[in-house]
């Protein structure tokens, strides 16, 4: 029986590494989590914020996700948009979800993410 996501893999380029880690970190505000060796010697790195966990693995014909993304909950959704403008994130919003306030921006490497939060109401 499922009971939870553990975590979400994205794929990236051979030798990002360093790109994301600074992306992930500094603009997003999560926290490097340490890879087993035997998968750090694969490259990639992962990403944990509370019980999220975002996979980057690297990918030897890379393309970014254009579509599928991981969506994330985040709280004070304008605060965090303009955490992201100011780091130089593009961030679009989309007000298609009903009951949900979102926008989608797009990592260093061109995955694309979501972030939204419930409408209080």
């Amino acid at each position: 029986m499922i009971t939870a996501l553990d975590h979400m893999q994205l794929a990236a380029p051979e030798g990002s590494e360093e790109v994301l880690r600074t992306y992930y970190t500094d603009v997003l505000g999560m926290t490097e989590i340490p890879k087993p060796p035997v998968l750090a010697a694969r490259g990639g790195c992962w990403f944990a914020a509370g019980p999220v966990q975002l996979h980057l693995g690297v990918e030897a014909d890379f393309r970014p996700a254009r579509k599928a993304h991981p969506g994330l909950s985040v709280t004070d959704i304008e605060a965090y948009a303009a955490r992201l403008v100011a780091r130089g994130t593009e961030v679009v919003w989309d007000g298609n979800l009903p009951g949900h306030r979102r926008f989608y921006s797009h990592d260093p490497v061109g995955n694309r993410l979501e972030f939204l939060e419930p409408v209080a109401g």
